[in-house]
């Protein structure tokens, strides 16, 4: 008997970073540093594959838009002027 269970769509880390307008490396880097972080992890072979939800992509979205500046990377501080 099959039950009616809703399966949400999930995307990898590649495919989210593309939604989100990002380039997957500066996703991967965001991970490691532990800044961003989706709502499910898969282990696989000693790694982990992490699976990206549509709600994580607009997480996403909103982080790079309040840490993120397109061109030349970070915002410099304003108190480092040279």
């Amino acid at each position: 008997m099959l039950h009616d269970v809703a399966v949400k769509q999930t995307y990898s880390t590649q495919q989210a970073a593309r939604k989100a307008g990002i380039h997957p490396v500066t996703l991967r880097r965001w991970l490691a540093a532990k800044k961003v972080r989706p709502s499910l992890g898969v282990p696989y072979d000693g790694r982990t594959l992490w699976r990206w939800t549509d709600a994580d992509v607009e997480e996403l979205r909103k982080y790079k838009a309040t840490h993120y500046r397109k061109g030349r990377g970070r915002k410099k501080d304003k108190k480092s002027k040279v």
